[in-house]
């Protein structure tokens, strides 16, 4: 079973190529639903992430407020960094999980994780060897990703702060074995992904 590793800067349209996988028959497990699942009541990460920020980040409910989570660490790297210490192994050890069910199942020949920070940390990186192996980037043009941003509803000046905050193009390069350049129409990006599909599955 071929685990790869999909990954992009925001508004390069990785959850589009994601998409057009799952289509060409591979599982895709979205890791950053995963990221919210932990945090979520009874979540892997929820205690260990409330006694690192303190009840300042609790809604009304007693639970996590993701809102509050996320005001507390952008911008701050030693914030965000106390938050992964503790949401990232618990996002492993699902991932893990998964990963194992799938196996032992022997029905899948190809599992994509699509993940938004593969570049910048040790996700999808496990220590029993079914992590990722190959990795796949998305990448667009600044020009082109911003105005999907603003079609999102974000400002100019949210969607840059977005972008700077993340890995650059190269970073994320240094790292890919497949890129796919996403500054075209739908139709060419879902071409870039079925060539990108026949070289991960060739025999």
């Amino acid at each position: 079973m071929l685990v790869v590793g999909l990954t992009g800067g925001i508004g390069a349209g990785k959850s589009t190529a994601a998409a057009r996988f799952g289509e060409l028959g591979a599982v895709v497990i979205d890791v950053d639903a995963i990221g919210r699942e932990v945090l979520a009541p009874g979540g892997r990460a929820e205690s260990g992430v409330v006694d690192a920020f303190g009840p300042g980040i609790l809604g009304e409910d007693g639970h996590i407020d993701r809102g509050k989570v996320a005001a507390e660490v952008f911008g701050r790297a030693d914030r965000l960094e106390a938050l992964e210490a503790v949401s990232h192994p618990a996002i492993n050890t699902e991932l893990d999980s998964r990963l194992l069910e799938l196996a032992e199942a022997g029905e899948v020949d190809v599992v994509v994780l699509d993940m938004a920070v593969l570049t910048e940390s040790r996700l999808g990186q496990l220590e029993s060897g079914r992590g990722y192996t190959q990795v796949v980037v998305v990448e667009a043009p600044e020009e082109v990703r911003l105005p999907r941003l603003l079609e999102r509803g974000l400002t100019e000046e949210q969607a840059r702060a977005r972008m700077a905050s993340q890995a650059t193009d190269d970073q994320r390069r240094a790292i890919a074995d497949h890129v796919i350049v996403n500054d075209g129409s739908p139709e060419d990006l879902a071409s870039a992904v079925d060539q990108v599909w026949a070289e991960l599955t060739k025999a």
